[in-house]
């Protein structure tokens, strides 16, 4: 399993390249100011961090209870990212209506717009987080 100072790398890695891609592309994408989707994302950054640190401690832990283990075969990281981007979605969709003042469709559109990018975006970089950083093999177990 991962150390609390290996997640927390995971995540500042994953948030940071996460704001230096997403800001600027919304921004095209939406039509607003950078300046607006800057905070907006780095407000979304700031949830989806706590987020992330929570959710993959305990699918970490739900992962080592079923199998043993917390390696993710490619159906277990796409059930891992779209559970993921859903609870993250639940959390966020109020604070882009209110903060756009713009419909809760409105919001609703550009949160599935978010989560599309970010689901496909959390997809590879955890692909490639886990082949630069794998989880270390626990030492066997001597009686």
């Amino acid at each position: 399993m991962r150390t609390t100072k290996d997640r927390i790398r995971h995540t500042i890695g994953f948030e940071l390249l996460g704001l230096m891609i997403f800001a600027p592309l919304a921004s095209l994408v939406f039509g607003f100011e950078l300046q607006l989707m800057g905070v907006l994302a780095l407000v979304g950054s700031v949830i989806a961090t706590v987020w992330n640190y929570i959710y993959n401690l305990l699918f970490d832990h739900a992962l080592l209870r079923w199998q043993g283990n917390v390696r993710k075969s490619t159906l277990m990281r796409v059930f891992h990212a779209l559970l993921f981007e859903g609870g993250l979605l639940l959390l966020f969709l109020p604070m882009i209506a209110w903060y756009l003042n713009i419909s809760l469709w409105e919001a609703f559109k550009m949160d599935i717009a978010m989560a599309a990018f970010y689901l496909v975006y959390a997809f590879f970089y955890n692909l490639a987080y886990d082949r630069i950083f794998p989880v270390p093999h626990p030492a066997p177990q001597t009686e």
